[in-house]
């Protein structure tokens, strides 16, 4: 890679690291660090939330759909529009004002209200977990697009560059620098991708023509999916929308529930139709010249035995001149980097409220509650860059946390909203059954010890086992949710 575009990304990734050391120094307590001070205004917000929920997973994951499957691989954040505005009119009215009321930093919080310490501290556990997954999937995402993209680097020092460079600036500046540097992230991608991706894309490989000749049809298709495969989607991501503790952060963030609506109406549409065909567009434009023989020099004559995923990156490599190379892959960094810092926040906040905070083991003073922040988080971004080391594929890894948060959390989540008394112990039974479940279920069909029908994905019928339990000892101890919570 020329010396130029070394030198955009550098600068980009210390001006990434400039904005948390800005804000360490303007950092006060736990409300700064996790909720930004509770005054933040739509625009920050809504692209802090598209940004992390479309992110560097989504953005290198559509790629690889729009390889495999062309323009119907779109479809998959459809979900996350039908999810967010869904959230805006159920959700959001119900957290927003008692969050700021009762001073919420995180999503299990929202548990505890309704559902008392043991079930608030599973779900904390739960969302964990989940989110250190997350944070995994979008370190290795960074680190896939940082090695097929730059020749001189491999996939183990790319893990350190990008794991290191997001962990610091999110340790350092908490969620003001996070939700900061996702709206400049966030426009940059976007810069990225409509002046520079797309068009040389295009161009590169002989436009329309060239693209019908060398894909089947059904690539220029929106229906050229399985029903099942739609319905995975739906289930695996709409529910995240509810309980993401990211997206809590968030809402707990915004001045009030105006400003939280909004956010989410924005981010919604930013996902479906926008980003949605940007990501498949490129990931169909890659699949194109693999056929073509761009990737030869590569070792790729074809998109025989490609990985899907790296289709994109070889793009960009192929076809970006000097300079612009470095900013797209920058813009790329960005999107990765938006989702990553999130993830890592949301983690570290289940850890230290909501584990360390019910244990005791919290400073008395602020500056030190803050200084434990941040050395958890710290923690747990390097134990995320470790899991990132031993996996090998993003969007497996990514809808496979997505999976294990929302098995567990969606049912008890949907108990609140539609329930006036919901009962704490179905509701503790419900998040055991769904999350344990749904993980048997993946592991089982991954070693082919079973298959489920249809192709469906195991998070349905964990969903499903969730709320049966749920039902079934709701209706038992109907009673019960006027006793002592516990």
């Amino acid at each position: 890679m020329h010396w130029i575009d070394i030198s955009v990304i550098l600068a980009y990734l210390i001006v990434m690291l400039g904005v948390g050391i800005y804000f360490l120094q303007t950092n006060k307590d736990e409300d700064d660090y996790y909720v930004g001070g509770r005054k933040m205004g739509s625009l920050h917000i809504g692209l802090s939330v598209v940004a992390t929920d479309v992110g560097g997973g989504f953005s290198i994951g559509l790629g690889g759909l729009g390889f495999i499957m062309g323009l119907s691989g779109s479809w998959m954040l459809f979900s996350g529009l039908l999810g967010a505005w869904l959230a805006a009119v159920l959700l959001i009215p119900k957290v927003s004002k008692m969050g700021k009321a009762e001073k919420w930093l995180t999503f299990p919080q929202f548990f505890l209200h309704h559902y008392g310490t043991r079930v608030a501290l599973i779900a904390a556990i739960i969302s964990g977990i989940g989110y250190l997954g997350f944070t995994s999937s979008q370190i290795l995402a960074g680190a896939k697009l940082a090695s097929a993209s730059i020749p001189e680097l491999d996939l183990g020092h790319a893990l350190i560059i990008m794991g290191v460079v997001s962990i610091v600036y999110t340790v350092f500046g908490g969620l003001k620098a996070v939700i900061y540097t996702d709206t400049i992230q966030w426009a940059l991608l976007m810069g990225g991708l409509v002046f520079i991706g797309i068009p040389l894309g295009y161009m590169s490989i002989g436009g329309i023509e060239s693209i019908r000749a060398i894909l089947p049809a059904e690539f220029l298709s929106l229906s050229n999916l399985k029903w099942s495969q739609m319905l995975n989607w739906m289930v695996t991501i709409v529910p995240i929308w509810f309980i993401g503790m990211t997206l809590y952060q968030r809402i707990f963030a915004c001045r009030d529930i105006k400003v939280a609506k909004r956010a989410w109406f924005m981010a919604g549409l930013f996902e479906f139709p926008v980003m949605a065909f940007m990501g498949v567009l490129l990931g169909l434009f890659a699949r194109v010249a693999a056929e073509q023989g761009m990737f030869a020099e590569l070792g790729y004559s074809s998109a025989i035995g490609m990985d899907e995923e790296l289709g994109l990156p070889m793009l960009l490599r192929s076809i970006m001149p000097v300079g612009l190379m470095g900013l797209m892959l920058a813009a790329y960094f960005s999107a990765i980097m938006s989702t990553a810092d999130s993830c890592l926040m949301a983690a570290s906040g289940n850890l230290v409220t909501d584990i360390f905070g019910k244990a005791g083991w919290l400073p008395q003073d602020n500056k030190g509650r803050l200084r434990l922040s941040q050395a958890v988080t710290l923690i747990i971004g390097l134990l995320a860059l470790g899991i990132a080391s031993m996996m090998q594929s993003v969007l497996d890894l990514m809808l496979m946390s997505y999976s294990f948060m929302v098995s567990g959390l969606f049912v008890p989540v949907i108990g609140i909203l539609w329930q006036k008394k919901p009962n704490h112990v179905a509701a503790l039974w419900a998040m055991l059954s769904g999350g344990v479940s749904t993980l048997l279920l993946i592991i089982a069909v991954e070693q082919k010890v079973l298959s489920i029908p249809f192709e469906l994905d195991p998070i349905l019928p964990g969903i499903l086992i969730s709320a049966l339990i749920y039902l079934i000892i709701s209706s038992v101890k109907k009673n019960s949710s006027n006793g002592t919570k516990y």
